[in-house]
């Protein structure tokens, strides 16, 4: 078996699950889920999970592997998927990656984490400081300068204070380090095929999707998860379609307007993906999903 990644991306409610799919079935392939949501159980219409039928259909990993309560970062996902592309091709069959969660999707193509572990103690003390104080032991830390770090992003700059604390490496220490590292799937060649559709038209799939999700009970399916912690889990509470109905449910949105916020917030989403498909994708295939053939997906 050729040591070959096919990887199938896309912007929202573009078409990839369809063609993965068909896909799939017609190369005998199995699916690695690159969607940074379909990892949690209950987390169904919200996402547009494949279907249990669907799955029926083709073999499909990393969907329905977490509670609520646990957490996914590109470190876990990266050993998961490496053990899963292993497995699949173990058994002689083509490997399908599909979804559109960038970063995890940037693994199949270079580094995105590296081993510096930070201690749950580590985290601890660095959030004790206020920001002023942790720019200022960034600092003390760094003599030969912070490269280009947001100062102005609390997140990133506590980030950055937790890796030097764990590592004992200054910020140029650790992004040359992180340069120099192989990419996970290294000794694999992805071939990478972004789809595409007319703005219109996905326009129109976005409204058709939203509208689905609500008929088919994303409000008491959101009100279920609420029950069982959501909130717990910012990542997944903080989606789009989720954070809406929860605003619902909560009485500081009315439901009349549900539908439209969603739908505004999809095509925000899909602006911003295509902006880092093109920024930080590798050179790919771009197919225009209505007008595809199943032998072009990926030529070559």
């Amino acid at each position: 078996m050729d040591r070959v990644i096919h990887v199938l991306t896309g912007c929202t409610a573009v078409g990839k699950t369809e063609w993965a799919l068909r896909w799939a079935e017609a190369r005998g392939a199995e699916i690695v889920s690159c969607d940074s949501l379909l990892f949690y159980r209950g987390m169904d219409l919200g996402t547009a999970k494949p279907t249990a039928a669907e799955r029926m259909r083709v073999r499909h990993h990393l969907i329905d592997t977490l509670g609520l309560a646990e957490r996914m970062d590109v470190a876990r996902y990266v050993a998961e998927a490496k053990r899963a592309v292993a497995e699949i091709a173990a058994r002689g069959r083509p490997v399908l990656v599909t979804g559109g969660s960038g970063f995890y999707l940037k693994a199949f193509f270079a580094p995105v984490a590296d081993d510096v572990a930070v201690t749950p103690e580590i985290r601890a003390a660095a959030a004790q400081l206020g920001l002023a104080e942790a720019v200022g032991k960034l600092r003390q830390l760094n003599p030969d300068g912070l490269g280009g770090l947001d100062l102005a992003n609390p997140r990133r700059v506590y980030r950055a204070l937790e890796r030097c604390l764990a590592s004992g490496r200054t910020l140029v220490q650790l992004t040359a380090d992180f340069r120099n590292q192989p990419a996970p799937f290294a000794g694999w060649e992805s071939r990478l095929t972004v789809l595409d559709r007319p703005p219109d038209e996905l326009a129109r799939r976005i409204e058709t999707r939203v509208d689905a999700m609500l008929e088919a009970g994303l409000l008491d399916e959101v009100r279920r998860l609420l029950a069982a912690g959501l909130k717990d889990n910012p990542s997944a509470a903080g989606a789009i379609g989720y954070r809406e109905a929860i605003d619902v449910l909560e009485g500081s949105r009315p439901e009349s307007g549900l539908r439209n916020e969603i739908v505004k917030n999809t095509r925000a989403l899909v602006k911003k993906q295509r902006t880092w498909f093109r920024m930080q994708l590798p050179s790919h295939r771009l197919v225009m999903a209505e007008t595809a053939r199943m032998d072009e997906l990926f030529a070559g």
